[in-house]
């Protein structure tokens, strides 16, 4: 062969012993040695891309000598120059451990020097057999019998490689995989207990039926996975049975559960391998590909399943044999993690670490109190001194009419009924005015870029209308109930002398009855605000705007987010009836002292004004659909165009009107188009009725896939059928709009709510493309004014250079996208390769998890973790996603992630957007609480809220 191989591995200057002397006279650490009794060998290999070895020379090599420096200059032995320059001189040291520790190095490097020479020697002496007796044949013998046994030398020296990779440090952590149980379950006594409890259970005259098998140990989702499991250890034991008694369920049960991952993987082996001759075929990897493809919910895998089995055995079988072997299937397995270099996690400095160990000191009770106070108070001073201003505001009016009419004659008959009654009076026209002010999203809108968003938490205004809205309901309570069980009771059983005394002409000249009180305009427009408030305030609540009350028909639709809506235009006639209610008042007749229009003015004229800017910019943004196209999940998207005034930033939404749903209905969509692009565009889930019927609409217009394209429902301005009208309103401001604030951003989007964060990396994308082509054009700017070096018109160089525009603050963004579903990476997946292919610099990282599989070292997910990562190292697509961008299985491990965001940006900003169900919010908040206390990395979180 000439040359060497463009890659190659060489294993140059090993010396392997042919047999090893030690004396037992010598000290621990030192070995005698004697030339005439070894025998050295040097052998240098090459091992070529095509995973063949090329034996290069083999010569007697130079007797290498251990010097041990007893304290003395002169060392006991001969060393020859070329020992002396390649072997260093070991000096004892007085420490027993380190002594002990050099005698079993020393032993065990001599093992394995014998053990590489013995099968070096036998794959040496086949060699040569094989050559020898392929001369003494025919050529077509020569060509089939030396091709065969090639390809079996080629085999056995491949498992070599592979059982001295098996030792390495790196590959205890994937030898720790292929769990049948899952790792949350209980292990040990507990956990066969339950299986105890359940073959109590399930088994019938004492035996457990393999139908049954899967529920009993609790692989009830992967049945056919659990049958396939049971057929495998009745194989092992050579039986064919349909049932098993306990102590049978007990060894099945030993063998899934066994902590050696030999005796995993040959389990593993023998449900691929049903003939039982110890080969899989590639028919038999499309089969266990197929199965474990349906246990994790991944339909499209199942359909390629021939696709990847053939890259399996492309892999495992370079020798063309048409099987592999069991350690070829563990090869695969270890090299797993090598294959998946691609989206690695973060990587740790010392700087995390000591951060790390800065939360773990031992800190006091009032300490660690005192502190979390503290943070407490740093990120909740926006909302604390609001809320305290409004609570203040509220005693203070409560107070005030408490004790002013104190001093009225009315107090004498109702007592303290009419004070608290009035009391929450005042408080109620304060709220009912304050009301209105979070839901005027164009003033807010505006507010949020002025300086003060610094004081004012704009986030949270749907939070504050809610907190505004219970206190009405407390107010109302005290109002009503006061007036209707208290005080009207009271003036009814005075007395006549009594109420000639003090309300001689409030009700008239005689002491009206309690029908008379109550059917007068006072009480009457009263208790119809309480009703049908009553009603708005009872349709507002998550259990019925989520449907999460299923009512029989017709009462299930006072369910859904079209009862919430409708119910609340009830406060239309709420306010026209509390003016009127304001106006008639029994114990006040001067018109300044009836404060209840003076409370409302303002609040409702903006209101009124916002209303009425929505409706004529509604008709002013006439839009035009572009394309649209359903996705799996129920996922609609609608791509139109931007109207010339419509200016908005990453991360904000706007509202969406179809009149061919609902002419009066208004619902809000993120906008996951980023700035910089020339249309918007929405993704809509299909989670209530008014979605459902919008996905209706749009799939009548939509036509059917053509052959050859993506099996989609899609429609644009070439189909044929006219689309449905739109009207948008908006854009309005969202916590994620201010994502430019921080150093690094750390995204996380649930299902659908990873729509609010799609535009923030196309936006990220852009910036990076413009930074990169403003770079090139300065550099090729100064590049010709270096060519035009004096001449008179070089000031004119700065004239034609770009304007730099201010550098963008966010040098990192990680997005997590965690979703159940396969087919929902399809919504974007043009984004993700997008971003995979033009950030050349890695500001962006992307990580995609998906639920319905389950977690990598699982058993069932262990072969969908193998193809994937293989996959992508050939073609560089991820199997499930579609896209370069891997895809996790299970669910992240938020406080790793946390932790390794530390490690990489310490001392940096980092700025948690969420968009998704509470429950993950709760955990990412504490989260961020637990490592803002332990360094100065700093998280601060965002939710969004519609």
């Amino acid at each position: 062969m000439n040359g060497h191989p463009k890659h190659q591995r060489r294993w140059a200057s090993d010396t392997v012993p042919a047999r090893a002397t030690v004396s037992a006279g010598t000290s621990p650490g030192t070995e005698s040695t004697s030339a005439g009794g070894e025998e050295f060998v040097e052998v240098t290999l090459d091992l070529q891309d095509d995973d063949t070895i090329v034996l290069r020379s083999v010569e007697p090599a130079t007797v290498i000598n251990v010097v041990v420096d007893s304290g003395t200059t002169g060392g006991s032995g001969h060393e020859t120059p070329a020992s002396i320059s390649r072997s260093p001189t070991i000096r004892r040291t007085s420490s027993r451990g380190l002594r002990q520790f050099s005698q079993e190095l020393k032993a065990e490097a001599v093992a394995k020097a014998k053990q590489f020479s013995h099968e070096l020697k036998a794959e040496l002496r086949r060699f040569s057999w094989s050559r020898s007796s392929s001369s003494a044949q025919n050529v077509g013998g020569s060509n089939a019998g030396g091709g065969f046994e090639t390809a079996l030398a080629a085999r056995a020296l491949r498992k070599q490689r592979a059982q001295l990779d098996r030792t390495r440090s790196g590959a205890h952590k994937a030898l720790r995989g292929l769990r049948f149980i899952s790792s949350k379950s209980n292990n040990g006594v507990d956990a066969w207990n339950e299986v105890q409890s359940n073959f109590n259970r399930l088994a019938k005259d004492g035996y457990l039926h393999r139908s049954d098998f899967a529920q009993c140990i609790g692989m009830r989702d992967s049945k056919e996975f659990a049958l396939e499991l049971f057929d495998a250890l009745s194989r092992k034991r050579r039986l064919t049975v349909e049932k098993i008694s306990r102590d049978e369920l007990f060894e099945y049960w030993t063998q899934i559960t066994d902590q050696s991952f030999d005796s995993r993987l040959q389990i593993f082996f023998d449900m691929v391998d049903k003939n039982e001759d110890g080969r899989i075929t590639e028919k038999e990897v499309k089969e266990i590909i197929m199965l474990s493809a349906s246990a994790n919910k991944l339909s499209r895998l199942k359909e390629q399943a021939e696709e990847y089995a053939a890259l399996i055995m492309e892999e495992l079988d370079p020798e063309g044999l048409g099987y592999i072997e069991l350690w070829q299937l563990e090869t695969l397995l270890l090299q797993k993690d090598t294959y998946l270099n691609y989206s690695q996690a973060l990587s740790y400095t010392s700087q995390a670490l000591s951060q790390n160990l800065q939360g773990l000191r031992a800190r006091s009770p009032i300490r660690r109190a005192s502190r979390r106070l503290v943070y407490y108070l740093q990120e909740n001073w926006r909302r604390l001194w609001l809320l305290t201003l409004w609570v203040c505001i509220m005693i203070g009016l409560f107070t005030w009419k408490f004790f002013q009419y104190k001093q009225k004659d009315a107090f004498q008959i109702m007592g303290y009924c009419l004070l608290t009654a009035k009391g929450a009076a005042e408080t109620l026209k304060f709220n009912m005015a304050i009301i209105l002010l979070p839901v005027c999203r164009n003033t807010i809108t505006w507010l949020r870029s002025t300086k003060l968003a610094y004081a004012v938490p704009f986030d949270d205004n749907i939070n504050f209308h809610k907190t505004i809205a219970a206190a009405i309901v407390v107010g109302v309570i005290l109002h009503a109930g006061d007036h209707l069980a208290c005080d009207f009771p009271r003036l009814v059983r005075a007395s006549e002398a009594d109420y000639e005394k003090y309300l001689k002409g409030v009700f008239g000249d005689h002491k009206p009855s309690y029908l008379d009180i109550v059917k007068g305009i006072e009480g009457v427009t009263g208790i119809l605000m309480v009703i049908l408030m009553s009603i708005a305030f009872t349709l507002a609540t998550k259990w019925f705007r989520r449907n999460l009350i299923k009512l029989p028909k017709p009462f299930s639709r006072l369910t859904g987010f079209n009862a919430f809506w409708y119910s609340h235009h009830l406060f239309v006639i709420v306010y026209v009836l509390l003016i009127i209610h304001g106006i008639k008042l029994y114990l006040v007749h001067k018109w300044y002292l009836k404060t209840t229009w003076m409370y409302l003015s303002i609040p409702v004229l903006l209101y009124a004004a916002e209303r009425t800017i929505r409706f004529f910019r509604s008709g002013f943004y006439t839009v035009r659909l572009i394309k649209v196209a359903i996705y799996p999940g129920n996922v609609l998207t609608l791509q139109m165009s931007k109207p010339p005034q419509f200016r908005y930033k990453s991360g904000q939404y706007m509202f969406v009107q179809c009149p061919a749903v609902s002419p009066f209905e208004w619902h809000p969509f993120s906008i996951t188009s980023s700035p910089g692009d020339d249309y918007l565009s929405v993704h809509i889930r299909q989670l209530g009725d008014w979605t459902q019927e919008l996905k209706r609409v749009f799939a009548e217009a939509c036509e059917p896939p053509v052959s050859g394209k993506s099996g989609l429902l899609r429609a644009d301005e070439t189909t044929k059928k006219s689309l449905p009208k739109l009207k948008i309103d908006g854009p309005y401001g969202a916590p994620a709009q201010d994502y430019r604030k921080y150093d690094v951003l750390l995204l996380v989007g649930l299902g659908i709510g990873a729509t609010p964060f799609i535009s923030i990396l196309k936006d990220l994308l852009n910036n990076i493309i413009k930074m990169e082509e403003q770079a090139d054009s300065v550099s090729d700017i100064s590049r010709g004014s270096d060519q035009s070096v004096g001449s008179t018109d070089s000031p004119s160089l700065n004239k034609i250079a770009p304007k730099r525009k201010k550098t963008l603050k966010t040098t990192n963004a990680y997005f997590y996208w965690v979703t159940r579903e396969q087919g929902s990476f399809d919504w974007f997946k043009g984004v993700m390769n997008e971003v995979a292919e033009l950030d050349q610099r890695g500001v962006i990282e992307m990580h995609n998890y998906l639920t319905s599989v389950y977690e990598e070292g699982d058993a069932r997910s262990a072969l969908i973790t193998m193809v994937q990562a293989l996959n992508h190292a050939k073609n560089g697509v991820d199997i499930v996603s579609g896209t370069r961008v891997r895809t996790h299985f299970a669910r992240p491990n938020w406080k790793k992630v946390f932790s390794k965001m530390c490690s990489k940006h310490y001392g940096g900003r980092i700025g948690v957007f969420y968009c998704g169900a509470p429950v993950l919010a709760k955990e990412l908040n504490k989260l961020c609480f637990e490592f803002n206390e332990k360094g100065p990395t700093k998280f601060e979180f965002h939710k969004e809220h519609f």
